[in-house]
């Protein structure tokens, strides 16, 4: 909502000394406890005394003067001055009556020094579009109907449920008709697109990409300054409230990326917000990130981490996240990380750790599993540091899941070597399962493998056109059948041709291609079967999922193995052929059952398979009188995977 500048606040009604706070919570803020900051800072709709406007509270440690300005009072630092507590914990605050719904406004700070500069309200729920960069005053106005779904969601995010997250970029997922750089769809249009194709598809959680508010297209979201605020680029916060809404009406999950991480130098953000280092680390090797160009919180300042916890608490509590997925957690938690030697400071003890930082990340982790007992917390972090999801009680830093990055790259590695060669690289291919057990592990697909020249998944693929689509479909079928969480990036799915880009949308007129056509259809045909087949997700974390059947086919590429259910008759049976080469006849001792069913082949036409080598009449042969179980003779089609119950 936009004010024209007749809309003034009469600047002889002075800033009421008014307060929100109490001891008590200065104290939480303080020590790095304050879980819902949201409710004390930032700008509040209250009435006193009969009169109607908003009160204010800013953390600004160095600063000389505070002051609220905006087209209210012509943006003038001098009309509606806030107080600072005399509690000496920094906070400015104060009432201004007659402040209306969707003023913009800044802080005025003046430091100790005597600069100026204008700043957005850290905790403010909503700002201008870019590149305007004013805050709102904003109070939310949604009423929910998710409540089935609240009431339930426990068992949809518990780590025995399956998780197929998708993960999108809502700027361009999806372009109006006509539009350019600047045209987006709604939150309420996005939601009518995406829901029905979530749902056909049979993903069980989406994953959006950063929609806290962010100043710079190209930074994707990764570069916030609004750690309270959804992006306005798509609308009001309650449009994404309401996405989110019908989302979990139509029983699906969401995950919102979020940055703790770092933030960028914008001059209106947190970077010298009080004309000192006061979010960042004052120290540079400490303060700066050279990848980034950004600047690392301060995890040493209770208030900080406050700040950080508080963000956090707030897209679970205010927009019913089902779980947050903590982006850069390795380059939290080191000292040394992108930093060669002399670059970086030890800690106390000579080590590599940054000790505060580790800190923040369990007490984030308690706060939400004690709040939101039925959420999950994702770390990405790429290296092998120990303990990621290992329970706090155990030492461990308490997420519910990790991105396995190993895994990831071992398998693009695998993948794009042409199908001769694969016989040497083998180890490659089933290392993951020697350190699988090692953490709770989502399987990631995501966008950053599929941009700045890495190419799209397809195109890494070897072979001409249908041995780069049987190549894709056997990486995607031995991803869902392997044990852990699924993620896939948008346009994945149906063999995007193009690497991603954040101001155009996915490449959908390749729908109008049988191939593409078809690959969309055996992603969505995995997708169910993950999701129908408690084989697949059950034990997903645990060894009792999983057992090796073939490995040593070194030359022949044939891999197999079983995934196991809680009930004998739920398992599941899966052959996987890295080979160009068609087998016939070829027989698997399997115990346990007496006779096995293909439910699935890669090789199938209705997936632009040959559809040759399929097992319609499996030929079941018994172990012997003392075992039971059978021999069972298959048809194995080069370049697939199969599939049994």
């Amino acid at each position: 909502m936009q004010y024209e500048k007749q809309h003034f606040v009469d600047s002889t009604k002075a800033v009421w000394n008014y307060s929100l706070f109490n001891d008590d919570v200065i104290k939480k803020f303080q020590l790095g406890e304050l879980q819902n900051g949201y409710a004390y800072f930032g700008s509040k709709s209250i009435s006193v005394l009969n009169r109607t406007g908003y009160y204010f509270a800013v953390w600004a440690p160095n600063a000389k003067q505070v002051s609220v300005v905006g087209d209210f009072n012509h943006w003038d630092g001098s009309k509606h001055p806030l107080v600072a507590r005399l509690d000496h914990s920094g906070i400015w605050e104060g009432f201004i009556p007659d402040i209306e719904f969707g003023y913009l406004y800044k802080y005025h700070i003046t430091s100790i020094q005597g600069l100026t500069q204008l700043k957005a309200d850290p905790y403010a729920f909503y700002a201008e579009k870019r590149p305007l960069t004013a805050s709102k005053t904003w109070s939310f106005d949604y009423k929910w109907d998710d409540r089935s779904w609240m009431k339930n969601r426990k068992k949809h995010n518990a780590l025995n449920s399956p998780w197929n997250v998708y993960e999108m970029h809502l700027g361009s997922w999806m372009r109006p008709v006509k539009s350019d750089e600047e045209s987006f769809n709604s939150y309420h249009q996005i939601a009518e697109l995406l829901v029905p194709y979530i749902k056909k598809m049979g993903f069980t959680h989406v994953e959006f990409m950063p929609v806290m508010e962010f100043p710079y297209d190209k930074s994707w979201g990764y570069q916030c300054t609004g750690y309270f605020a959804a992006t306005s680029r798509f609308g009001e916060p309650e449009g994404l409230m309401h996405l989110i809404d019908v989302l979990h009406q139509a029983e699906i999950g969401v995950i919102l990326d979020w940055v703790p991480s770092h933030f960028p130098g914008d001059a209106h953000g947190l970077y010298m917000f009080d004309g000192a280092h006061t979010y960042e680390y004052a120290d540079m090797q400490k303060g700066f990130h050279p990848d980034w160009n950004s600047y690392i919180f301060n995890y040493k300042r209770g208030e900080v981490r406050s700040f950080l916890i508080s963000s956090a608490h707030f897209w679970l509590n205010y927009y019913h996240a089902d779980g947050l997925r903590v982006d850069a957690v390795n380059s939290i938690i080191r000292l040394d990380f992108s930093r060669k030697a002399g670059e970086w400071q030890p800690n106390e003890y000579g080590g590599n750790e940054n000790i505060e930082a580790i800190h923040f990340l369990k007490k984030l982790n308690e706060i939400i599993y004690t709040d939101f007992p039925d959420v999950q917390t994702i770390a990405e972090e790429a290296s092998d540091w120990p303990g990621i999801t290992l329970p706090l009680s155990k030492g461990g830093f308490g997420f519910g899941m990790k991105w396995m990055m190993g895994w990831m790259h071992d398998t693009f590695r695998y993948f794009k070597t042409n199908p001769d060669n694969r016989s040497d690289l083998q180890n490659t291919f089933t290392f993951s399962m020697m350190y699988f057990y090692d953490e709770k592990f989502m399987m990631p697909l995501s966008h950053d493998e599929i941009v700045h020249g890495k190419s799209p998944m397809i195109y890494k693929m070897p072979g001409i056109e249908h041995e780069k689509f049987a190549n894709l479909r056997m990486l995607y079928a031995y991803m869902y059948t392997h044990p852990g969480a699924k993620l896939m990036f948008m346009g994945n799915e149906f063999a995007q041709t193009s690497e991603w880009q954040e101001f155009t949308e996915l490449d959908w007129n390749l729908m109008e291609h049988v191939s593409h056509q078809k690959m969309q259809v055996f992603v969505r045909d995995l997708s169910w079967l993950y999701k129908n087949e408690p084989a697949f997700y059950e034990h997903q974390f645990s060894p009792d999922g999983f057992e090796w059947i073939e490995t040593n086919k070194h030359h022949d590429g044939v891999l197999a193995f079983k995934r196991k259910g809680k009930k004998t008759k739920d398992d599941l049976f899966v052959v996987i052929n890295t080979s160009n080469r068609n087998y016939s006849n070829w027989s698997f001792k399997l115990q346990g059952k007496k006779a096995w069913k293909e439910i699935l082949n890669s090789n199938s036409i209705a997936y632009w398979g040959t559809g040759l080598y399929l097992n319609e009449n499996l030929e079941f042969k018994k172990i012997s009188q003392n075992v039971e179980g059978c021999e069972i003779k298959i048809e194995i089609p080069a370049l697939s995977v199969l599939i049994f119950k």
